[in-house]
């Protein structure tokens, strides 16, 4: 079916939704899952010693799990008739363990933030079919979160048990 554009809305099959400003913010959430990828990845290969191993295969799940959302927000920019973004966020390298799990968890707190504000937008903009891909985004990122908290927990403990 063709899509038809109003103004700054865009009909596709009598679905209409004022899409730029969707569009803007799935723009910057791109923005922020194509630097969570290449962080994470780059976090899943500098992360060594005994005490990363059982980290390194789920931070690279995640940043595999973070493409995955810059794939689908590209997808869905470019049903709307915007031009999925290719920047990135600065990008946090470096350092012990600790910080770079610290530094991962501080990325997904922002997402969490990022996709309800995302969400709101969608609910106010009535395009609910961007407000659920979001919503599930977001509970994947709320996962995420727990994950890096447990890890840092863990990392505590086997400090502490080295000491």
């Amino acid at each position: 079916m063709a899509a038809t554009v109003v103004g700054h809305a865009i009909d596709r099959g009598g679905i209409r939704v004022n899409n730029q400003r969707i569009i803007d913010f799935l723009n910057e959430a791109r923005t922020f899952e194509l630097g969570a990828t290449l962080q994470y990845m780059g976090h899943h290969y500098m992360a060594q010693g005994i005490d990363a191993m059982p980290f390194i295969d789920e931070i690279k799940d995640i940043a595999i799990v973070e493409m995955r959302h810059a794939e689908a927000l590209a997808e869905r920019i470019n049903y709307l008739g915007g031009v999925p973004t290719k920047n990135t966020t600065e990008i946090m390298q470096g350092g012990d363990l600790m910080k770079m799990i610290r530094d991962d968890l501080g990325l997904e707190e922002g997402a969490i933030e990022r996709y309800r504000r995302g969400i709101k937008i969608c609910e106010e903009e009535g395009d609910s079919t961007t407000r659920l891909m979001l919503e599930e985004i977001l509970a994947q990122e709320e996962d995420h979160a727990n994950t890096f908290q447990t890890m840092l927990g863990e990392q505590k403990m086997m400090g502490e048990a080295a000491a």
